[in-house]
């Protein structure tokens, strides 16, 4: 099969691997018809990840159809159109049991905090992803959801992480009627975590980022206030100036850990790597929100130290809520959402690159070319399943 093959930090390339088999009687073999480059995808590819072995395929947020089960597979059947959570779960541990799948304690061997996680490096798991024709899901009776009819599958594949993230986003900062919210970052997560707001209750969305064609976009899409942090000498005076002088209500951090916007973390963070990524946003979260306010944390930071304001939060008697979405949790909802024309996440696609360019696709979505927001690999198999239909 054609898969994205990882070979060291900004080198991808399509090639042949062999096909994935079943390991195990709750896998499934699924057929992918769409996956996504993610923002996630960029800390791999930049070589930001501890363990990120060469050969891996990369790749959690995939939709497919269901080619082969395995025998002890109760809730699926072949021919399945499937959308799978990047999260991979048992649904019967003591995290699971909570709704905390991101959390599964049964499938990472590598690490006591996040559960696997499709082609996310072996600190994850060790799982090969989805920007492939073929990949392996485990726990198949627990993660894979069939996609309604009436369900689009440019709309289906957002459903596997980018838009679950931004609404649990928003979720997590505990949002009141009325809020301001300011959210770091117009990429994906964070546009969809600008819309999310608004479902929350928020009385005013404020979007922080520098590239001005993400800012337009988000903008239009989530017709939300926006700000340009290189216009910006002082972030946090310049919130509370926007704030009558307290601050955000909820601030809201979607970059993790390549935030560009201050030297020393970049240095620190991003080049000699002496912490787990740029905290920049951390410390613009911490600094921005009000007295008693909520930071929500969705952008991935390494396992290992930050230097982060923490005294500041407390002296603050701040809230900080922070975890990888539980996609799982949030499908039915979400399906709801955009079966009634509340939100439609198609609409952030600019991109639809052949797998076998995959590694143009990388090149353009690190480098924000082509004004690029969001990227859709079609596998050969898929494109050879449509022209058959």
């Amino acid at each position: 099969m054609l898969a994205m093959d990882f070979r060291g930090p900004y080198r991808v390339r399509a090639r042949q691997k062999a096909e994935p088999e079943i390991e195990h009687p709750n896998d499934a073999i699924v057929r992918v018809t769409r996956s996504c480059i993610c923002g996630s995808d960029l800390h791999l590819y930049h070589g930001l990840v501890p363990d990120t072995r060469v050969g891996t395929t990369f790749g959690h947020e995939f939709i497919g159809v269901v080619e082969e089960i395995g025998s002890s597979v109760q809730n699926l059947k072949v021919g399945d159109h499937v959308l799978v959570p990047f999260n991979i779960f048992c649904g019967s541990c003591y995290f699971c049991q909570r709704e905390l799948y991101s959390n599964c304690h049964n499938t990472n061997p590598e690490a006591t905090a996040v559960g696997g996680i499709y082609g996310y490096s072996h600190t994850a798991g060790g799982y090969d992803g989805g920007q492939a024709e073929y990949v392996r899901v485990p726990m198949a009776d627990v993660g894979p959801t069939v996609i309604p009819p009436d369900l689009d599958e440019d709309d289906a594949v957002l459903l596997t992480d980018a838009l679950p993230t931004g609404y649990q986003a928003a979720e997590m900062g505990d949002i009141e009627e009325g809020d301001t919210v300011v959210i770091f970052g117009a990429g994906p997560i964070g546009i969809f975590a600008a819309k999310s707001a608004w479902m929350f209750g928020a009385g005013r969305v404020i979007v922080v980022d520098h590239l001005e064609y993400r800012l337009e976009f988000v903008r239009n899409y989530a017709q939300c206030e926006v700000l340009n942090f290189k216009e910006v000498r002082d972030m946090a005076i310049h919130i509370k100036k926007m704030t009558d002088g307290l601050g955000a209500d909820v601030c809201i951090d979607c970059v993790g850990c390549e935030a560009v916007g201050n030297v020393a973390q970049s240095i620190t963070g991003r080049y000699l790597k002496l912490q787990a990524g740029a905290a920049t946003v951390l410390h613009w979260c911490i600094n921005c929100v009000r007295k008693g306010g909520r930071v929500s944390i969705v952008g991935v930071y390494g396992p290992t130290f930050n230097a982060i304001p923490i005294g500041n939060a407390i002296n603050k008697g701040l809230t900080l809520r922070m975890n990888q979405a539980s996609v799982k949790r949030h499908l039915p909802r979400l399906i709801e959402h955009i079966q009634a024309g509340r939100i439609s996440p198609k609409d952030i696609i600019t991109h639809r690159v052949p797998l076998e360019e995959v590694a143009d696709a990388y090149h353009i979505f690190s480098s924000k070319l082509d004004n690029c927001i969001k990227t859709v690999l079609i596998p050969p198999a898929a494109s050879r399943f449509q022209i058959e239909v």
